[in-house]
């Protein structure tokens, strides 16, 4: 676990109000947004991000998701179906899952301590960076999670 600073970064994005019920549902949104990148010429610039916007914990509240597939550069013009955007700095503490996502929440509880412990302030955002996926034998799960901090 570590606090550090994310540079910006260009992100070919799409976003939705859902709840925590609802994730699995955006799962096909992650192949239509490396479709559209391959359309438009864009180059890949890291794994998939899901960037979680005002969730507070309680599982049944809608918060705003935005999957977000990085890339090298954002093109001049764009008429696609998502959006374009580049990430402010983001300081957050970083901590790697490995396995499931089901034990996701303890990963997050791991890191609340840390960030108690040390007095530090939550924002409202939280990202998930999917390293490596693996639906078949999900104990080989390895998410990247970066809880902002202000």
């Amino acid at each position: 676990m570590k606090i550090k600073t994310v540079h910006p970064i260009n992100f070919l994005h799409h976003q939705a109000e859902t709840t925590i019920q609802q994730l699995s549902s955006f799962f096909p949104v992650s192949a239509k947004l490396m479709k559209e990148a391959a359309r438009y010429g864009l180059t890949l610039a890291g794994p998939m991000h899901w960037h979680y916007k005002n969730f507070m914990g309680d599982e049944t509240q809608p918060f705003i998701l935005e999957m977000s597939l990085p890339v090298v550069a954002l093109p001049e013009k764009y008429e696609g179906e998502f959006m374009l955007k580049r990430t402010e700095p983001f300081r957050c503490v970083s901590a790697v899952h490995e396995g499931k996502w089901t034990d996701i929440p303890n990963t997050y509880a791991s890191i609340m301590q840390f960030m108690e412990a040390n007095s530090l302030q939550p924002s409202i955002e939280n990202r998930e960076l999917y390293i490596q996926v693996d639906f078949e034998n999900q104990d080989a799960n390895v998410t990247e999670i970066q809880m902002g901090i202000l």
